[in-house]
Parts: structure tokens; sequence; C-alpha cells
């Protein structure tokens, strides 16, 4: 029998349901800040309705597919043979694996990248679609990068034919990319890779040899590094090739699928183990430059839409845990009134703003590269702040949805419950993928004593911080600038000791480097917001962020304002 303070409780959670926003876009105040500030009202004016489509899209058909798709028995399964035995290695989906696919390529997000500067535009299609946790993300960071390789390095022929089918925006016609790095023996060594290729002389080579982590393998097309016979060991003998699934006669590619990977996360992607024997491949650029090649547009790409999709990830954590916190009772309260789960939700919201700030001035950032209008300071920039960046959302985007979970309770661990325990799940993933952190912490270490990327970085820092005029921000500035500072004296410690010294604080310097990083970014969104916006709420997100991660021994019970702080923050946005 069901009590009255039982329907009291589940009409809650029904108004729970009814109260989350019904198009991501329209919902998301700071996007639409961040954007106008980015882009101008110009260009904003151009992208906004494609936005609004595709964020109800997600908030309502992509997000209830994926509910169904994720559940037990809705998983990828093989297929190598068909009926008749011919060898089709192919992957069977959930029918709403096709379904949302069709929705996300109609927004046009790949073929966004036939001309450049489209980047800030491809990543709010793509932040929206995280929200979601789908099961195509992987795939179109992976095309997304090919995409990059295929234009800037291949030779004209192997461009014409691959390229064409990743840009379009038919699902049902499109083809889509896959990156096939990862071998047994190495993991992030690369240079231990043994994969080996064999030049058939007529432009083509044979690849053979076994790949331990293929992300996407449903793929028409896989990126492919491998050594050339007599190459030498290490990355430099690398090369990079695009393998088609299938031949020019249909029939199927010299690969096959030993296994899927039961993975903690992203359970909706297909990711598999498997042998080449003899696959016609095609190089993409010179042959002596295939590390690079794959470093700098492949993995740079998936890095960027990594720490989108942990940014995604971290603002829907932060709508589920302020929703949730709004209309559960306990205690004979509303718990959204309890300081305890106000200082939850606040840690996710600053860290998930954090996140749109510095993705989307990466994201501008390589528009203007790719436009040409950016010199080497601002490719310096890039190259150390897009490592940071991967690195730092996805730590913080692990924290912020295990707070959201906090935040729900026991109800917080149901998959059924919420999405919440997908996005923990692939969350996971996410932090290990595309660079794991201590590879990424040494990457930025290496490339600061090889190229010294960090001076244009603090240089562009410094500027950003001088541009804060107002008078409630410049206080914080201050404050960041010391945190500058302390991160150079770090920095000269640690440059100044032998390897394994460098090695070990590598990580400290990072999250020192990511810190200062985001927190300046905040206050010039602040600062815009102050000036175009009227209200904001971005002073007080910067603040707490600050607060939280630059000052040194800060204690939140000695800051007077931090109660109604709190309070402010829990109902922001």
């Amino acid at each position: 029998m069901t009590t009255q303070n039982a329907i009291i409780g589940r009409n809650d959670l029904r108004a729970w349901e009814d109260g989350k926003p019904d198009n991501f876009f329209v919902a998301d105040a700071n996007l639409h800040h961040v954007l106008l500030r980015t882009l101008g009202e110009g260009r904003y004016a151009e992208i906004v309705n494609d936005l609004t489509w595709f964020g109800g899209e997600c908030a309502t058909t992509i997000d209830t597919g994926m509910k169904i798709e994720d559940r037990r028995g809705n998983h990828p399964r093989l297929e190598r043979y068909n009926g008749i035995g011919e060898r089709v290695e192919q992957i069977e989906f959930h029918p709403n694996h096709d379904a949302i696919g069709r929705i996300i390529w109609k927004s046009k997000i790949m073929a966004l990248q036939a001309e450049p500067g489209n980047t800030v535009h491809q990543m709010a299609l793509f932040y929206l679609l995280n929200h979601t946790a789908d099961g195509h993300s992987c795939g179109l960071a992976c095309t997304s990068g090919l995409i990059r390789a295929l234009q800037q390095e291949a030779d004209p022929a192997v461009r014409d034919k691959f390229l064409p089918p990743l840009l379009n925006p038919d699902y049902d016609s499109m083809q889509h990319g896959a990156q096939f790095l990862t071998e047994v023996q190495g993991g992030s060594d690369v240079g231990a890779n043994a994969v080996v290729a064999v030049d058939h002389g007529d432009g083509t080579w044979r690849i053979t040899g076994e790949k331990w982590f293929c992300s996407n393998i449903n793929a028409d097309q896989f990126l492919v590094m491998a050594r050339p016979q007599s190459a030498s060991d290490g990355t430099r003998g690398l090369a990079a090739f695009v393998v088609p699934r299938t031949l020019d006669d249909g029939t199927t590619n010299g690969f096959y699928l030993r296994r899927l990977k039961d993975k903690l996360g992203t359970r909706t992607l297909a990711s598999a183990e498997l042998d080449f024997i003899d696959a016609v491949a095609y190089p993409v650029g010179a042959i002596d430059r295939g590390f690079k090649i794959t470093v700098e547009l492949v993995l740079n790409t998936s890095r960027l839409m990594n720490a989108i999709s942990c940014a995604g990830f971290m603002r829907r954590a932060y709508i589920e845990a302020a929703s949730y916190a709004c209309n559960r009772r306990a205690f004979g309260q509303v718990i959204a009134e309890y300081p305890l789960v106000q200082e939850a939700v606040a840690d996710i919201l600053a860290e998930s703003t954090a996140a749109v700030a510095s993705g989307f001035m990466l994201a501008d950032l390589l528009d203007k590269i790719e436009t040409g209008a950016a010199g080497d300071d601002e490719r310096a920039i890039y190259r150390i702040f897009v490592n940071l960046n991967k690195y730092i959302t996805s730590v913080r985007g692990s924290e912020s949805i295990h707070r959201a979970i906090e935040v729900l309770g026991g109800n917080g661990a149901i998959e059924s419950f919420s999405i919440l325990p997908r996005l923990y799940r692939d969350m996971v993933v996410l932090e290990s993928w595309e660079g794991a952190h201590n590879v990424l912490c040494l990457q930025v270490l290496r490339d600061i004593g090889r190229y010294g990327v960090h001076q244009p970085y603090i240089a562009y820092l410094q500027r950003t911080l001088d541009a804060v005029s107002a008078d409630q921000l410049k206080g914080l500035a201050d404050t960041v600038r010391e945190a500058i500072n302390r991160a150079m004296t770090l920095l000269g410690r640690i440059a100044s000791a032998d390897s394994a010294y460098q090695q070990a604080h590598a990580r400290r310097l990072a999250d020192a480097l990511s810190h200062v990083g985001q927190a300046a970014l905040l206050l010039a969104e602040a600062q815009w917001e102050i000036d175009n916006a009227g209200h904001t709420i971005k002073p007080d997100v910067a603040a707490y962020y600050i607060n939280r991660r630059l000052v040194p021994g800060y204690d939140p019970m000695d800051d007077a304002d931090y109660l109604q702080r709190l309070a402010r923050l829990m109902t922001a946005y």
C-alpha cells in the first residue's frame, strides 16, 4: 500500500524529471555568452538556429534513445560472417544507434570541416551531444582527426579517394573514421609499435600485425600507424596509413577481428582487438612524418574533442544534481537549502564552467590557426594548452560526476534512475583515451624544455588579466597573477633538477599551469559579461574557482561571503 509520504516523494521525483531542460542549448546561458564573446553577434546569429534545433534533439530524442541503447543486452556484438559464410567482420548495433546517428550527421557536424574556420561551431554541437554520453562521439573525434590528416598531408589521389565520404552529412551514405595506434607491447609507448608496412610498388602498401585497442571498430576508414620495412626503431620510423574497411570490389580488406573489448564505459561504442594480414593501405603524407602527422593532427584533434566531451559531461552532471536538489526533500526541507548540497553543486558548476572556457578558447585558437590568422606564438599556446586542457578536464570530470552522484545519494548509483552512472563509467574511459594523465604531463614538460611553449602561454595569460578592469574582478586578477608567479617558480625548480625529479613533479606543474589558464579565462569571460550581458553570475563562479584552486591555504570558514556565494551558485544556470 502506498503511503501519502511515498506519493509526495514520487511526485517530487516526477517534478524533477519534468523540470529538466528539453533543450540543452536554450537552457545553457553560459554557452550563449561564450559563443557570443568568441564569435561576435553576426557569426553567432548564423549558427544559433542550428544549435537550437540540435540542443532540442539532444535533450529529447537522442537522450531517450541512448537510455535504451545502453541497457544490458543492447550493446554491440561481433558478426564475423554473414548468412552464407562470407567474411564481413561487421558490428551489429541496437536500432537506436543508427537512428541517433542520422540526427547527429544531419547537424553537419563533420561536413563543417570542409572549410576551415568552423571549429567553434562544430565544438558547440559536440558539447551539446556530450550531454547524452552517446555512442558516436568517439567515432566523430576519430573522423575529425582523419579529415585533418587527409586535408593537410595526403597526396591528392589519396585525399580525393578518402576525404569526400568523411565530409558527407548523409548518415546512410557517409563514411567515418577510426584510429588504430595501440599495440599490446606498447600502449602509450607508440615507439615500440611493430606492425609492419610493405610497399606494394603501385602507390599502395600492405599492413601486417596485431593492434590491441581499436576504437570505433565499425568505421569505414582506419588511420593506422605502421613501421615500413627497414625503417628505424622508435617513433621516427613510423608511418601513417589509411586502411579502407572494404576494397574497391566490395570485399573485406585484410583485417580479422579477434574480439570486442568488454569495457567499463562507452559500452555502446564498439572497440576491438584485430590482426592485419596483408591489408591494403594508402600512405597519409610522407612516410617519415607518420608520428608527427598523427600527434599534431589526429591526436591533438581528439584531445580537444575529449576535453569538450568532458565539459558536456560536467554540464549534464550539474543539470542532474542542481535540479534534483531543488526538488528533493529531506528532514523537512528541499535539500538545495542545505549548505553541504550547495557546496557540491557549486563544485560541479565551477569546474564545468572552467572546462567550457578553456575548451572553447582552444577551439577558437584552432580556427585562427587553420584560417592563417595565427602566428608562431598562437601555435605554441595551442600546443601546450591542448595537452593541459585534456588532462585537467578529464580529472575534474570524474570528480564532478562523483559529486553529482553524492547529491542524489543512493539513487545516484542506480543505472535506471539517472544518466550519472553512465557518465561516471564513461568518464573513466575519457581519462585514459588520447593520452593518459602521465603521458600528457610529461609531454608538456618536454615541450617546455624543447620549444619554450610556456613563454607565449604565460604572456597570453598576462595579457588576458591586464584586460580585466571591473572593480569586483581586480583582486581576483591579482590573485591569478600571484599564482602564475608561483607556477613559474615551480617550473624553475623542476627544470633545474634531474630527470627523476622532473618526472615525479610533472603533474604538479600541469595542475598549476592548467589552473591559472582556466582562471584567467573565467575572469575574461566575467569581464565580458559585466560589459555586455547585464546580470551575470560569472564573477561568483570565478571567485569560487580561484579561491578553491589558486589561493594557498584558503579556508572557506574564514570567507565571510562563502555561504552567500553558495546560495547564489546553487541555482545559477
